[in-house]
């Protein structure tokens, strides 16, 4: 039995492409053991520091719903230029990519901006 992740997993933090950081339950004794994979040392600081606070993260914080509202003014800008009217299936490759970039770089710049000084650095 091979302790390395499954090929092509996602990390659990920021869901990119994981890169061998990784954690299994070592109290576990029944296989398979809970595991999560991670695409860098920050994703896996983040997640072993927010799994000490709490058990499950299921709700949505205020910071998260304030990120939410701003990644949603940056694609009402992208969504402006390209026209209102148009289906979303109706959408080139290139606009869908643009507005996946612009809503996910908000998301991230602003849980970034809201981060306290004090709080080790987010992996956004």
């Amino acid at each position: 039995m091979s302790l390395a992740p499954a090929p092509r997993s996602l990390c659990a933090v920021c869901r990119r492409p994981e890169r061998g950081f990784g954690w299994f339950d070592p109290i576990s004794s029944k296989p398979p053991r809970p595991s999560a994979s991670f695409c860098s040392i920050t994703c896996q600081a983040w997640w072993t520091l927010l799994a000490r606070r709490c058990i499950a993260m299921v709700d949505l914080t205020e910071q998260e719903r304030a990120a939410l509202r701003a990644a949603m003014r940056a694609m009402a800008e992208v969504m402006a230029e390209i026209g209102w009217s148009t289906a979303l299936n109706a959408l080139s490759e290139q606009q869908v990519l643009t507005l996946a970039e612009v809503a996910v770089g908000a998301f991230q710049d602003a849980m970034r901006a809201s981060a306290s000084p004090s709080s080790p650095e987010v992996p956004f």
